[in-house]
């Protein structure tokens, strides 16, 4: 999350006049794939990726390989992703 949020700036923002945040999208339980975060992550921004693939492809590729990098798989339990303060 550090990496997504902070280095990437990636984590949420104002979606029709409300705070978002990532965390807000993440379920308790259940399987995360890498994919379904990413598009957790737009969503937190107010983006829909498919307006302009071409633009939105290569985060959308960054993002993906960082998940995979920072939780060593595609696929996690939800509870991995919560956020660390710490």
């Amino acid at each position: 999350m550090r990496d997504v949020c902070v280095g990437k700036g990636w984590c949420g923002g104002i979606v029709n006049g409300e705070p978002c945040h990532v965390d807000y999208l993440i379920p308790e339980t259940g399987s995360v794939s890498a994919e379904q975060f990413v598009e957790w992550l737009f969503q937190a921004e107010g983006l829909d990726p498919s307006s302009e693939p071409a633009k939105w492809g290569k985060h959308k590729d960054g993002l993906r390989e960082a998940f995979v990098r920072h939780m060593g798989a595609d696929v996690v339990d939800a509870s991995a992703l919560k956020w660390d303060v710490s």
